[in-house]
């Protein structure tokens, strides 16, 4: 019989000299009598209780945080602050057949959001009028023409999504033309909400207690339904007609909150794991046909939404228009979803070429006037294509480990984007700089910002930005590790084993999915995959041998380690080989360092 994987928790990290990543390797510290509860009390595996107790779950929380349960995590919508107000005037606007609009941003974030709210009011036998911007003619954020195209096809009662709680003129236009606008965001503010909105919720207005600051507009936007569905309820409504089937909307709010990269814990970490679930029953027609087009296979989980049908829909509102990926979430037609899924697909590709275009301008520029010194860098070109910047901005930031901007100019003007590491506030310093007249507009989150410059500002935002960030970035970076969760057996590779982490999921931000290290291997082989990836055998001194893949590594430090070694220390996450099938794994690697013998 098979012996079953093992951690050896008596087994110290090796002691690595230089890694790929700069940074030592450290155990996430568990607690050892919180693992010996969990297995005694609940019987749990004792690899599963250590990750858990790495993560801070209690033994009394245990069962309910790997069965996560959203009856028992959703809280009373109206926690949030207008939810009460928005929940009831939506309600008289059904009760009484007003048109309703909603405004939507492009991105997958404001599309899901759009796409909740259109599908429950779909269910409801209330057709919405969904506008959805251009990201190159119009840019972020809803505008007073917008809204008069909304009002043009009758709807005065306004929703924005992912969006508005900025947007004080063109609110204060609309409200001017007898429209009436609630805002669903989750931006951080600045100051208080626009005067002219009749309701304005969002978990990060200053003055909102409910504590859902990980929720994003996808999030926002079911909670709403939540809240309108009982508004409706309690009027009687559904005296005489169905009521919608509100789990069904989960696998869309998922979608939102992992591609915006929300922290996947509390209610949000529900939602996700609820989402998953509803995503694998195929409810939505197109989601179902998409992941197809992408090659999911197995089980769902956060890398399938962030890392297969993310980008697909992005693709959409980058290079195309969010019109393609909104009709894809919302059709019931699986013969259109395919049509669309198809158009996704090669939308993607065409995004994944311009952006290595971008990303090869961007690097050289970096590399000529030495911005890698700087602690944040700003790179600039003209004609980087605006649907791709904020993704070479993420691109720049894992490679120099520091928050990045990157900014694409035209005829005099910027659209910048940018992406920040952990502990360092790049959308707070941004909002700052626009209130100091540096920017056109800018704001966004923590760890990702939006703006518009002038292009004879760059440089002096450059320099205001590493004026007001360096220490910050410096003290993120300072005695950084690189968390690792145990040292393993190469027969902890496998499908079993990745079975067994994935309870302790969705992870993401906040909770890592976890890292194990396989201590010097040696390398038997190694060849270039797709662009740039690296598929490895590894071997171990008693000949068991381990399949291996490192993303993006070709060219980088971590190929260079890899490939300059005979023998390697390898960090990375367990995942079930698809591929090869039955009980087959890969180590995804993230990190190595050089086994001295």
């Amino acid at each position: 019989m098979q012996p079953e994987p093992v951690f050896f928790e008596d087994v110290a990290l090796p002691e690595v000299s230089e890694t790929a990543s700069r940074r030592p390797w450290a155990l996430r510290p568990a607690n050892p009598r919180d693992v010996s509860l969990m297995v005694q009390r609940f019987g749990l595996d004792p690899q599963l209780a250590r990750i858990l107790s790495a993560r801070g779950v209690s033994p009394n929380d245990a069962i309910s945080y790997l069965q996560p349960k959203l009856r028992d995590a959703l809280p009373d919508p109206y926690i949030l602050k207008d939810m009460e107000r928005a929940a009831s005037r939506l309600a008289d606007a059904v009760l009484n057949n007003e048109p309703i609009g909603v405004f939507g941003d492009y991105d997958v974030d404001g599309t899901t959001a759009a796409a909740v709210l259109y599908r429950y009011f779909a269910a409801l036998g209330v057709r919405l009028s969904v506008y959805l911007p251009d990201r190159i003619s119009e840019g972020y954020g809803p505008s007073a023409d917008a809204f008069r195209s909304l009002m043009q096809e009758g709807a005065n009662l306004i929703v924005t999504v992912d969006c508005g709680a900025a947007a004080h003129d063109a609110i204060g236009e609309a409200a001017s033309g007898a429209a009436e606008i609630i805002v669903l965001d989750h931006h951080l503010m600045n100051g208080a909400p626009p005067a002219s909105a009749y309701a304005t919720v969002n978990p990060n207005r200053p003055d909102d207690v409910s504590g859902l600051n990980n929720l994003s507009a996808a999030g926002v936007a079911y909670l709403t339904v939540v809240a309108l569905n009982r508004r409706l309820r309690g009027e009687g409504f559904f005296e005489t007609r169905p009521e919608p089937n509100l789990i069904s909307l989960l696998d869309l709010t998922a979608l939102g909150l992992v591609c915006d990269v929300m922290a996947m814990t509390g209610l949000a970490r529900v939602f996700v794991s609820q989402g998953l679930k509803v995503l694998d029953a195929g409810h939505n027609a197109g989601l179902a046909v998409l992941g197809e087009r992408a090659g999911a296979k197995g089980r769902s989980t956060t890398y399938h939404l962030g890392f297969l049908l993310g980008p697909r829909i992005n693709a959409a509102g980058r290079i195309g228009h969010a019109r393609l990926a909104f009709e894809l979430l919302t059709t019931e037609d699986t013969n259109r979803a395919r049509e669309l899924a198809e158009k996704l697909h090669l939308l993607n590709a065409e995004r994944q070429a311009i952006e290595a275009a971008v990303q090869d301008e961007a690097l050289k520029q970096i590399a000529a006037e030495n911005l890698d010194k700087d602690e944040i860098i700003v790179v600039a070109g003209a004609g980087w294509h605006p649907g791709v910047i904020g993704i070479v901005a993420g691109r720049i930031k894992e490679k120099f480990d520091r928050p990045a901007i990157v900014i694409g100019i035209d005829n005099g003007i910027g659209k910048g984007s940018g992406r920040s590491i952990a502990g360092v506030d790049l959308g707070s310093a941004v909002a700052a700089a626009n209130e100091n007249d540096l920017l056109v507009n800018g704001g966004g989150h923590a760890i990702a910002a939006g703006l518009t410059i002038s292009e004879n500002a760059i440089e002096e935002f450059r320099d205001y930005l590493n004026r007001e960030l360096s220490d910050d970035v410096v003290r993120a970076r300072a005695n950084r590790k690189f968390a690792a969760d145990a040292v393993i057996d190469a027969r902890a590779v496998s499908k079993s084993f990745a079975d067994l982490v994935a309870q302790a999921g969705p992870f993401g931000v906040e909770n890592p999915e976890p890292v194990f290290v396989l201590s010097d291997m040696r390398v038997a082989q190694a060849r270039v995959v797709g662009a740039n990836h690296l598929s490895l055998t590894l071997e171990n001194h008693a000949g068991e041998r381990v399949r291996a893949i490192a993303f993006r590594a070709e060219g980088e430090r971590l190929g260079a380690v890899i490939r300059g070694s005979e023998r390697i220390h390898a960090a990375g996450k367990v995942r079930a080989d698809d591929w090869r099938g039955g009980d087959a794994g890969q180590l995804q690697i993230e990190d190595a360092a050089p086994a001295t013998l």
